[in-house]
């Protein structure tokens, strides 16, 4: 069987291709940022929403979860990317019910995301019928009757899926885990299940929590940072500030990427002279170009040269104290490394032993080191035995648990990782479950529920019928288009709460609802007043986040409102729980939080603060490891390989500048020198001359599963200095390629980084495809006989 992705109108007939840039930021940061702000906000809106975004007394960029930090904070702290966000949620562009009668839903499914996106905010509550192609207006009160009919008709709980984006604030989090648990079930997938879940994974069994253990002030004064796997220019880009102060004070930076980033190359920061009209910071003291695939070889050999270093001058290298106070399993490792095959190590990373060695050398020099990095280690088979080995390497030489030192994986959506803590997960903690029957008197229900891919899969088998997302973009996130796509459209309903137009609107089951909801520039007015939501960083931070601009439309609830309504139409005179106290007021909910998760104590005052205040970290803050044996542990992490058929080349999705997520900002990524489109993919010029192909030839890419082909049609190849055997072209358009059963071992994370593939000429793709299409018939013919 071959699936194919549906093509949409791109417009990529006008795409040029220019030379990458080797470096970030400057000047074209700054005019990109306000030309995109002016066109969607105007400029006085610009200038009055900018100005607050990441502020102490203002609100959290919608963007990334990069940490502000707790001294003084720049007028403009925000970056070329979160003006970007901030934009498109703060546009004057509006949807309206006009909007929808004009487009039938099978138009908007032939649409592509950028397209989409750029209609503007969502305005009221639209129902698509059962039979019907249009969606039409509803009231909320109908809205909420319709999901709370069709969660009432299932069978069981489990047969309701109810998704989450890292959008979501705490008290939006913690209401709708509270809702779908007194509804009976735990299917909470999220977006982390896509992203970080492999360093969530691998972080809890190794070191007793699944977050990161440093704080912004360790980057500043770390010697050395590792950045794996991540392209901070675009997609982190207030990192780039981090970095570069770090540099300042004589840190070094080891980049370990397939793909040559700018960002990680040189630095023009935009808030200081030498980055507007000078030359800017030189980042990345040493850039190791590895095989996608190939880091768990590279840690692995890096132990091991610390290990013989050791050797050499014993007492000098191995932080025996550390190791032997506050580790377990250090001697089967310590066994397992030291028999590592050199072969194998090069092959897997594409590296010479030289290089490697070097690096070993700076590891050496510095006393304190930071390893961060993002999807680009999340995404593979391999990913969770890969980041344990960057514990272990860590540890090796007691790099946790000190200033200037530790793990820090780098989360995308701006509070991604609080929902996690507020019990957006499908196989909660029995203490938290615990917790929450201890302060509301309801017994949770303790089954585990489904993670993403296994969500997908229950709406594909018609074992879940009902699907609910607060807030994302599901269709446009997940692997395998067509499979997803599908398992939505078996669906009975299928709600989307939003601020925006995407593709999973016109995706959707027999039934679909749009619920438009407030974004985090607006105010939010309940019936106890103006209230602030609260989010927690990637660092662990927690802080609020106050809107200021009027609603996009008088007709919008707040997150937390539309869970708590919903909850007092399906649950009624729900005796456990205030639904109706939530919505008055978020205090009540943060109350609640306060009694229920740790390290929440004093929720109220503390978030008053400016700056908000840091959750306890063990490891970070006590050098306390609550893992089964209580110390940090080593882990022994078998190397494979990654050999592919002879003529293949291992594919990595990869977004652009215009983008965060699965939001399309613009055509244009300027950092590798395209312009005007996205259907490209980036090869190394000599894997295109092994297979007799050029720069500028329109390519089909395959990949192969043993349920059949997937193909993502009509991609136009640029020549790119990627590594050897390697490839790279953007999602959501490749997303078809990655099968949905080709998943990360323990994480069950898609393997969006490591997809084997093929290229052919897009012409002899037709030619295929009308033999195929001869072959069908044929087939069809015969069956009518």
């Amino acid at each position: 069987m071959t699936r194919k992705a549906p093509r949409e109108d791109v417009g990529d007939e006008r795409l040029e291709i220019g030379s990458p840039k080797t470096w970030a930021g400057g000047v074209p940061a700054v005019g990109h940022a306000l030309g995109t702000a002016y066109r969607q906000m105007g400029a006085g809106r610009t200038m009055l929403t900018l100005l607050r975004v990441n502020q102490k007394s203002g609100f959290d960029c919608p963007g990334c979860a990069w940490p502000e930090g707790e001294g003084h904070r720049s007028p403009a702290e925000f970056c070329e990317n979160g003006a970007k966000a901030v934009a498109e949620e703060a546009t004057v562009r509006r949807v309206t019910r006009d909007f929808f009668a004009e487009h039938p839903v099978d138009e908007l499914a032939r649409r592509s995301d950028y397209w989409l996106g750029q209609q503007g905010r969502l305005t009221e509550p639209m129902y698509k019928p059962a039979g019907s192609d249009h969606y039409e207006p509803i009231s909320w009160e109908d809205a909420f009757g319709v999901v709370a009919r069709e969660l009432r008709a299932l069978d069981h709980p489990g047969q309701a899926v109810f998704y989450t984006s890292g959008r979501t604030s705490n008290e939006a989090a913690f209401a709708y885990q509270l809702l779908v648990r007194r509804f009976g079930t735990n299917n909470l997938p999220d977006c982390s299940n896509m992203c970080h879940e492999s360093s969530g994974s691998a972080l809890t069994e190794t070191l007793g929590i699944g977050k990161g253990t440093v704080l912004l002030e360790d980057l500043h004064r770390a010697d050395l940072i590792f950045v794996v796997g991540q392209n901070p220019g675009t997609n982190h880009p207030r990192m780039l500030t981090a970095l570069e102060r770090a540099k300042r004070g004589g840190a070094r930076i080891v980049a370990v990427n397939p793909l040559p980033e700018a960002g990680l190359l040189r630095f023009r920061n935009p808030q200081r002279p030498s980055g507007l009209a000078g030359t800017g910071t030189a980042l990345s003291d040493r850039f190791l170009q590895i095989r996608l695939g190939g880091d768990l070889a590279l840690f692995q050999a890096l132990s091991l040269l610390l290990l013989e270093a050791e050797d050499a001058a014993p007492g000098t290298v191995v932080d025996r104290e550390f190791v032997e106070a506050h580790t377990h399993g250090f001697d089967a490792w310590e066994k397992h490394v030291r028999g590592l095959d050199w072969s194998d190590v090069l092959e897997a990373t594409g590296l010479t032993r030289a290089e490697i060695e070097e690096t070993a050398r700076d590891v050496l020099a510095a006393r304190s080191v930071v390893v961060c990095w993002a999807m680009g280690l999340t995404q593979h088979r391999k990913s969770v035995p890969t980041i344990r080995e960057i514990v272990n390497f860590l540890l090796l030489r007691g790099n946790v648990g000190r200033p200037g030192a530790g793990v820090c994986p780098v989360r995308g959506h701006s509070n991604v990782q609080g929902d996690r803590t507020m019990g957006i997960y499908e196989k909660p903690r029995p203490e938290f479950l615990d917790a929450l029957e201890k302060e509301f008197g309801f017994p949770p229900p303790r089954e585990h529920g489904h993670d993403t891919v296994e969500a997908i899969r229950a709406m594909r088998d018609g074992d879940a019928r009902v699907f609910f997302a607060m807030g994302g973009n599901f269709v446009s996130a997940t692997p395998d288009t067509a499979a997803t796509e599908a398992a939505l459209r078996r669906c009975r309903l299928t709600v989307q709460v939003s601020t925006k137009l995407n593709r999973s609107h016109a995706v959707c089951g027999e039934q679909a609802l749009i619920l438009p909801t407030l974004g985090r520039t607006e105010r939010d007015v309940q019936a106890g007043g103006e209230q602030f939501v609260t989010v927690e960083d990637s660092m662990g931070m927690v802080h609020a986040s106050r809107g200021r601009l009027r609603p996009a439309s008088e007709a919008l609830l707040s997150e937390v409102a539309i869970v708590c309504r919903l909850a007092r139409e399906l649950l009624g005179d729900d005796p456990h729980v205030p639904w109706a106290e939530f919505e008055a007021g978020y205090d009540a909910i943060r109350e609640r939080i306060e009694r229920v998760v740790p390290g929440f104590g004093d929720f109220n005052a503390r978030v008053r603060r400016p700056g908000g205040f840091a959750l306890p970290n063990a490891p970070r803050d006590e050098r306390r490891f609550p893992t089964a044996t209580g110390k940090a542990n080593f882990t022994v992490n078998a190397l494979e390989v990654l050999r592919v058929p002879r003529g293949r080349l291992v594919l990595q999705t990869i977004r652009s500048h215009d983008q965060y997520n699965t939001t399309i900002y613009g055509l244009d990524d300027r950092y590798r020198g395209v312009k005007n489109g996205r259907r490209v993919i980036f090869v190394h010029p000599d894997d295109l001359a092994e297979r007799g192909l050029a720069d500028g030839d329109m390519l089909d890419i395959i990949s192969e599963w043993p349920d059949g082909e997937r193909v993502a049609e009509g991609f136009r190849a640029v020549a790119y200095p990627t590594a050897r055997g390697c490839c790279a072209a953007y999602f959501p358009e490749t997303n078809v390629l990655v099968p949905l059963d080709s998943v990360a071992e323990t994480s069950n994370t898609p393997t969006s980084k490591s997809v084997v593939v093929r290229l052919r000429r897009a012409m002899e793709g037709a030619v295929e495809g009308a033999a195929e299409g001869a072959a069908e018939g044929t087939v069809s013919r015969r069956g009518g006989d």
